[in-house]
């Protein structure tokens, strides 16, 4: 669809789901606030990741670590060194540009989201002035920080770019207080921030984000089915939990030099964007890197002791990541659709006259209203019906309350957030103690008992 990305910022602002941070104050690049409806989007969907990957097994632990660790923390996984993006900086206009960034500005399009440039940088020219650019060098990505009243080395801290060290440097303490054996997983949800030189493209790629991911310990000689087991899974996810077009992701194994040292295999998980196919998260067997570098730097005994075989050795993990802003930002393009219907204020039905339906076809377990109560009129003696039945289904669902203007625009408005079922109170329901139901996708209306709607929605979801 062209122009999708535009038109899904625009509904987003428009409806409630996310607005430009700081906004009133000329705004700050690339800062998102959620608003009512995205913040609701977004717990839905954490709820849904958490309920599948953690909640409904019986081999997974939830953890949540602090945002400012000790620096050391940093030093061991080679965050402090390594943790960089190649920079370079226009000479004239002085505008800065990650490498693989500048080369997409310029259409000079790398085979993938991190690939380096094969391409002379000299030929290249500044895309905002067509100044010259500057040699290029590391830019590390970690937000500097300070503990207590001085600034200088020794209270230097730093915000958390990932949430996986929290689990490596706990793993001791889950372990001893759990008595878990080996395969299980230590899981959390949690926000993480980047020093990105280049953000952009709405919420794709921003400074500060959700992450939820989970380490997966295992034996190292299990790795091959282990990793295939939750690569199935995360199939299963998309296809199932979130509903999407299978055909728009792209499976890109890693290979060579692409694939970092220390992993035995790395799989990015891409979508079709409407900017072009860029990562969506990833999965990757890190092998016993990280725990032993842990080990190696705190000298405390990070080993696992298996009380059949009495072996010992540092337990090999599988990280499973997922961004959560990016699961948003692809639920969001999935669900948007635009449909040609009958104009509502059409003066007959079969004029000819049309317009168009814009609906957000989310799954209906993350709609962010999942039911919408419509009172024909504001009048007390149906008003008052209609509260009660909103304040009733309040229990058991995510409701809104809708009164004003026509029933028409009522619907297309729930329409626009995604709202599965609507509920409209007319006269007839004083009579006969029936509401109308109408179906998002189909817009198909049954009439139903009010004594049965709780059971006939739950049914729905």
């Amino acid at each position: 669809m062209e122009n999708l990305l535009d038109k899904v910022v625009s509904l987003c602002k428009r409806r409630g789901f996310i607005f430009p941070g700081s906004e009133i104050y000329g705004g700050l690049a690339n800062s998102w606030d959620y608003g009512p409806l995205g913040h609701q989007l977004k717990q839905n969907l954490k709820k849904a990741w958490w309920k599948f990957f953690v909640q409904e097994r019986d081999d997974m632990v939830p953890l949540d670590t602090a945002i400012i660790m000790n620096p050391k923390v940093w030093e061991a996984s080679g965050h402090l060194e390594n943790f960089s993006d190649k920079l370079v900086e226009c000479k004239k206009c002085h505008h800065r540009f990650r490498i693989d960034h500048l080369l997409e500005a310029k259409t000079i399009e790398p085979k993938y989201d991190k690939e380096q440039p094969d391409k002379e940088l000299s030929e290249i020219e500044c895309p905002d002035c067509g100044g010259n650019l500057t040699e290029p060098k590391d830019f590390n990505l970690m937000f500097k920080t300070f503990l207590g009243t001085n600034e200088d080395t020794s209270t230097t801290a730093y915000l958390r770019p990932e949430t996986a060290a929290g689990m490596f440097v706990n793993f001791k303490n889950v372990l001893n207080t759990t008595r878990r054996r080996l395969p299980f997983g230590i899981a959390q949800i949690g926000k993480n921030f980047r020093n990105e030189i280049t953000p952009g493209n709405f919420i794709f790629r921003t400074r500060e984000f959700e992450i939820g991911e989970f380490e997966y310990f295992i034996n190292p000689k299990d790795w091959e089915k282990t990793f295939e087991m939750w690569l199935g899974e995360i199939k299963r996810w998309w296809q199932d939990i979130m509903q999407i077009n299978m055909d728009n992701l792209v499976w890109h194994e890693l290979k060579g030099d692409d694939l970092a040292f220390y992993s035995k295999r790395t799989l990015d998980i891409e979508y079709k964007y409407p900017f072009g196919v860029k990562e969506l998260h990833g999965i990757a067997y890190r092998t016993d890197h990280d725990l032993t570098r842990h080990q190696e730097f705190s000298k405390a005994d990070l080993s696992y002791v298996d009380p059949e075989t009495n072996e010992k050795f540092i337990p090999h993990v599988i990280e499973p990541t997922f961004g959560i802003d990016r699961m948003l930002l692809v639920s969001l393009l999935e669900a948007y659709c635009e449909e040609d219907l009958p104009a509502v204020a059409s003066a007959k039905e079969g004029d000819g006259e049309t317009e168009t339906r814009v609906v957000m076809k989310f799954p209906k377990h993350l709609a962010p209203i999942q039911v919408a109560i419509l009172p024909l009129s504001k009048k007390e003696e149906l008003s008052g019906v209609a509260k009660q039945i909103a304040s009733d289904l309040r229990k058991n669902f995510l409701v809104d309350y809708d009164e004003t203007q026509s029933i028409g625009k009522r619907y297309r408005r729930q329409d626009e957030i995604g709202t599965p079922y609507c509920v409209t109170v007319d006269f007839d329901s004083l009579e006969d103690k029936k509401v109308t139901v109408r179906d998002r996708d189909t817009m198909v209306q049954e009439r139903i008992e009010i004594s049965e709607l709780k059971n006939y929605l739950l049914s729905k979801f």
